[in-house]
């Protein structure tokens, strides 16, 4: 592959605006940053950008056509919270760089006829509706489990099944408009979370709940993949957390979409418009609107008071399918929306950007991306301007690389 010098750029490296303003690329590798310009390498002139590391959406439920829209808005990396792409069943997306990478769960433990059971129409239901729970689909583990022996049990089999990291629904269906659904108890969630331990494994919980949240610290979890929204944090909750090294993806977009604010403004924009098809647009013009008595406002300030306390804040959207029942929300475009609502709870520009790149690629061991710097993947986002001081600037794309090949390149 040819060495490419990207020259004149503000370099953002994922923690902080570097004086160097050369990066150069060989293969799918950074090979330097700083320096001369190599002889004979392609020269892309950045003056008046500023080049990122490639962007991370840290909660998604994805497939190879959402991946490619991911990668349209520099997302180069999903993190899948439930879905299929396991270790042993991505290598066809791993080899292609029209399309963002990605890493999975697969499927997250909960009991039968628990969250997100309530999403499929009824009779449809893994493990919902009387049916019996399977254990396996399609080679991925179904893990539906109601006692301490069960949950620790499906561990080693979803990591012999490719899970990257062990995912457990703390959920009682009250957020979604289904209260009293079956929900892991305390000592089940206890054990599953300290057998994936044992396993080496990450482990996150979807919990919308502040008591949710609670049960999930108090587990032991690594990583809370929602915050709550069902009432304003407390003192205690976010000394908890903060105590506990315990990160977290807000996901704001997701629970404004709960409360019914649609992303139409968003969806508006016309460098959002200009790179999603008609189906993703309509869905996120949509909202979930399950939780209407929800208060966004609660929501940032919990998210500023988290921040406040040093907790680890990563970038999120929880975008599925685009269905408007499950709108506000889009692949690729809402890592963008996320990073201003994350602006508006009081982060800076610079914080948001680093919930987009750094912070996630280490709190989920991904050393090899998530910043720029010599020997690391060539996953990179050029825009205009400087989304370091208005982070709306993140939306004006110039360019994106995956491995080092230019997105869009003939």
């Amino acid at each position: 592959m040819t060495t490419t010098a990207i020259t004149h750029a503000r370099v953002f490296d994922g923690d902080r605006v570097r004086e160097e303003s050369t990066v150069v690329l060989d293969g799918p590798v950074i090979t330097a940053v700083g320096g001369a310009v190599p002889e004979g390498a392609a020269v892309v002139d950045a003056r008046g950008g500023t080049l990122l590391p490639g962007l991370f959406d840290a909660h998604t439920h994805t497939s190879e056509e959402a991946l490619a829209f991911a990668l349209r808005f520099g997302v180069t990396t999903e993190l899948e919270m439930q879905g299929a792409l396991t270790r042993t069943r991505r290598a066809h997306i791993e080899q292609n760089d029209a399309v963002a990478d990605v890493r999975s769960a697969g499927f997250g433990i909960t009991p039968p006829g628990g969250h997100p059971s309530e999403l499929f129409p009824k009779g449809k239901r893994p493990g919902g509706d009387g049916e019996p729970a399977p254990e396996h689909s399609g080679g991925l583990v179904m893990p539906f489990a109601t006692t301490p022996q069960e949950a620790a049990g499906f561990i080693p089999r979803l990591v012999e099944s490719g899970s990257d990291y062990i995912k457990f629904m703390v959920d009682d269906g009250t957020v979604e408009g289904h209260p009293g659904l079956p929900c892991l108890d305390q000592a089940t969630l206890n054990a599953g979370v300290a057998e994936a331990h044992r396993h080496g494994m990450l482990t996150v919980a979807h919990a919308l709940t502040l008591d949710a949240a609670r049960m999930a610290v108090e587990a032991g979890i690594d990583g809370l993949v929602h915050v709550f929204m069902d009432r304003p944090h407390t003192d205690e909750i976010i000394r908890l957390i903060a105590e506990s090294g315990t990160f977290v993806v807000p996901c704001v977009v997701l629970n404004a979409s709960m409360m019914g604010i649609t992303g139409a403004a968003f969806a508006d924009d016309e460098r959002v418009t200009a790179r999603l098809d008609g189906p993703w647009l309509t869905t996120l013009r949509g909202s979930f609107d399950r939780y209407p008595q929800g208060r966004l406002e609660d929501v940032l300030a919990t998210v500023a008071a988290l921040h406040e306390a040093g907790v680890d804040l990563l970038a999120g959207s929880d975008a599925s399918v685009p269905v408007p029942f499950l709108g506000g929300v889009a692949h690729g475009a809402s890592v963008h929306h996320e990073m201003q609502y994350l602006v508006r709870a009081g982060l800076t520009p610079a914080d948001a950007l680093r919930a987009a790149t750094a912070t996630p690629a280490r709190r989920f061991s991904l050393d090899d991306r998530g910043r720029i710097a010599a020997g690391l993947r060539a996953d990179l986002l050029l825009v205009d301007g400087d989304p370091t001081t208005d982070i709306h600037r993140t939306l004006d794309i110039r360019a994106v690389w995956r491995r080092g090949a230019r997105f869009g390149a003939e």
